[in-house]
């Protein structure tokens, strides 16, 4: 009898289900989109938990229908979503306050306050293994504290976005490896809360984290409130999860040394697979656990599609006419460059940045130089990234390229030159949530092997698509090389810039 499994990731802007069999096939999807709460200030990123549960009802009831099978049908469910985003439970498992997300930045005064408490970042990374940025879970929890006492008085559980829907499916308040080592609170060498560091947000914080687990562990079975509304069997199994970069691994076959996964979606990140946890002390490098019982090195940036979808709305481009229009300009643009950090900037640590087109002259007044700097400079931002990741000891065979972006083929190969790495996608394009049901039928197989490797289902499943593979071109790179200095001394230079204006004026 043919089972199925369904991973879902619940992402930013979407949640999207694939139902897949045990062949590792996709036989369903489903996609349901939603936003951000608007009218906030400035920094501020917030969502109601309520549009993820919505969401995901409808979502999960098209890749049904697309599937042909029925709900009963589903043994095992995978859960995949955005890290960092604080979900705030009182002692009822009510949402006290709608989410404030990852790409939140109106909290790095707290990030500096937390250091400072525990004797500054040097301390603070011998507890954790990280740095603070804007963004990580500690910040939020301590702004809610001096923003909204009342609602901190509520308080009774901290989760994260995943952690709320497995929380819906199965009635577990739990939080797995990976995930969490994206909070700020736990020392991801001994995977164990920092008490410490919890406790200089608030005395009573360390006994409102959840239970830590391994991540091989199942969060439970689905016989949460949401798991009925869905109809599932209270037998399937639903995994531990894990924040959508742990899934992209497992999803785009990154689960071993050698191969790095790139994503280009609203944010950027790059990350690789390790025996052994890489500490940044520039803290620039996230020293993240993966959801294999691994480490998974992350640089994030916060301006990738971003870029691209505020370029195609300045000119009226749709997303074909935008690739178009680019592949017409050269490579490197004239000189062209666009430091993106249209959002502020998690790597560099630029909250309060801003965009800006640099080397803009009659002979790059064209929309075509404008839409290829934007995929160029999103690129290049990750690009600072990855030659810090060499500096560290990882040294890309392969990279595996994920999310919206890389359906584009112009911009495969602007990644492949500027990274002077081999590129390709895999077969299933959407890596965290196919992630997600690998990791659903692993916990499934678990249950009667509790050996079983996860390894083995993505040799199973993952497959490379070689038509979408790119190698660098020795002319290019040399150009690229170049631009990607001048952008690195651009974003240094105007940093300061950013700090004393526009985070004044904003």
């Amino acid at each position: 009898m043919t089972r199925y499994f369904a991973g879902i990731d619940s992402g930013t802007q979407s949640t999207k289900v694939l139902i897949v069999d045990d062949d590792g096939i996709v036989t369903g999807r489903g996609q349901a989109a939603y936003g951000l709460i608007d009218g906030l200030p400035a920094g501020h990123k917030e969502q109601h938990p309520k549009i993820w549960v919505d969401a995901l009802k409808a979502s999960f009831s098209q890749a049904l229908a697309t599937a042909g099978i029925a709900a009963e049908d589903v043994a095992g469910i995978g859960v995949s979503g955005q890290q960092h985003g604080f979900v705030p439970l009182d002692v009822h498992g009510d949402v006290i306050r709608p989410a404030k997300l990852w790409c939140d930045t109106s909290t790095a005064t707290e990030c500096d306050d937390i250091m400072n408490a525990v004797g500054g970042r040097e301390r603070y990374q011998d507890l954790i293994g990280n740095s603070l940025p804007a963004g990580f879970t500690a910040s939020k929890i301590l702004w809610l504290k001096r923003n909204e006492p009342d609602n901190f008085a509520k308080l009774d559980c901290v989760l994260l976005p995943h952690d709320y829907l497995n929380f819906r499916l199965t009635g577990e308040r739990r939080m797995e490896w990976g995930d969490a080592s994206g909070t700020g609170l736990m020392d991801v060498r001994k995977r164990v809360w920092s008490e410490e560091v919890a406790a200089v947000i608030d005395e009573h914080l360390p006994g409102n984290l959840p239970p830590l687990e391994d991540s091989a562990v199942a969060c439970g079975h689905a016989n949460g409130d949401l798991a009925v509304e869905l109809g599932v069997s209270p037998a399937a199994i639903v995994s531990s999860g894990g924040g959508d970069n742990m899934m992209g691994a497992i999803g785009t076959g990154n689960t071993g040394g050698g191969v790095v996964t790139v994503s280009l979606g609203t944010s950027g990140t790059i990350y690789a697979c390790t025996e052994d946890p890489v500490i940044d002390t520039q803290g620039e490098i996230a020293a993240f656990c993966d959801s294999t019982g691994k480490w998974l090195p992350l640089l994030c940036t916060m301006n990738v599609t971003v870029s691209t979808e505020l370029t195609r709305g300045l000119f009226g481009m749709d997303v074909r006419s935008l690739n178009e229009t680019a592949s017409k300009a050269p490579a490197g643009c004239d000189g062209l460059i666009l430091v993106p950090y249209f959002e502020g900037e998690r790597t560099p640590n630029v909250p309060d940045g801003t965009g800006v087109w640099f080397g803009f002259r009659p002979k790059t007044a064209s929309s075509a130089h404008f839409a290829r700097a934007a995929m160029e400079g999103a690129t290049m931002g990750l690009g600072y990234g990855l030659n810090r990741m060499k500096q560290l000891g990882l040294s890309p065979s392969e990279i595996r390229l994920t999310g919206g972006g890389s359906k584009s083929a112009l911009w495969r190969r602007i990644v492949a030159n500027v990274f002077n790495t081999s590129v390709v996608c895999t077969r299933e394009a959407e890596g965290a949530a196919f992630g997600a049901a690998i990791q659903a039928r692993w916990a499934v197989e678990r249950q009667s092997d509790a050996n079983f490797p996860v390894a083995e289902i993505v040799r199973q499943w993952v497959m490379p698509d070689e038509e979408t593979r790119c190698y660098p071109d020795s002319e290019t790179v040399e150009r690229y090389e170049k631009l990607q200095q001048l952008h690195n001394e651009v974003s240094r230079e105007l940093r300061t810039a950013f700090a004393t204006h526009y985070g004044i004026i904003s």
